[in-house]
């Protein structure tokens, strides 16, 4: 019995995985992207300051490309740009990987530009990471469940707003209706 006792204490004081875990609802259904806390502090603080303060809430994935990638968080469903914080500092050296699944930070050709839009690769994008000198897309986390969510939003014809710029538009809108916490 006292085998045992020691057995389980020694258990309960393992560490559990701590990595933060957000829920995102989309008209479109769930999915849970993980953190990579650890190797991507920057970015992953950044999003959470996003998810925290509500704002993603509302916005949409404005630009899909079925093979690629899907991106949002920047933009409402009537196409308005969303207030952002300052932009920070690419992380793309992280070791991390543009793999599929991963959530990555969606930025201009400046390294350090990103702001709140993310993008969640469809495939094995490697040609999006940091080669040498060459910086490339910070990666920050990884979807976890609900990937045939995203799968779903390939699915759905797109345009393009020539008034705007903007290509590979979803015709009907993804928008993301919540996003929260749901592992800390």
């Amino acid at each position: 019995m006292r085998r045992l006792l020691s057995t389980l204490l020694f258990c309960l004081a393992l560490p559990v995985s701590a990595a933060p875990q957000v829920s995102v609802t989309t008209n479109l259904g769930e999915f849970v992207i993980e953190l990579e806390q650890e190797k991507a502090p920057i970015s992953s603080e950044n999003f959470l300051r996003y998810v925290e303060d509500g704002s993603y809430e509302g916005t949409i994935f404005h630009r899909v490309i079925p093979g690629f990638m899907a991106q949002g968080g920047g933009f409402d469903k009537d196409l308005k740009r969303r207030s952002s914080y300052e932009p920070i500092k690419n992380e793309s050296t992280n070791g991390l990987s543009n793999a599929k699944a991963t959530v990555a930070m969606a930025r201009t050709q400046a390294p350090d530009s990103a702001t709140r839009q993310f993008y969640i690769n469809y495939q094995n994008n490697t040609f999006l990471d940091a080669k040498g000198s060459q910086p490339g897309y910070a990666v920050f986390g990884i979807v976890v469940s609900g990937f045939a969510v995203i799968e779903k939003m390939a699915e759905i014809p797109t345009t393009t707003i020539r008034s705007m710029g903007m290509k590979d538009v979803p015709e009907q809108p993804i928008v993301i209706e919540s996003v929260k916490i749901i592992k800390n």
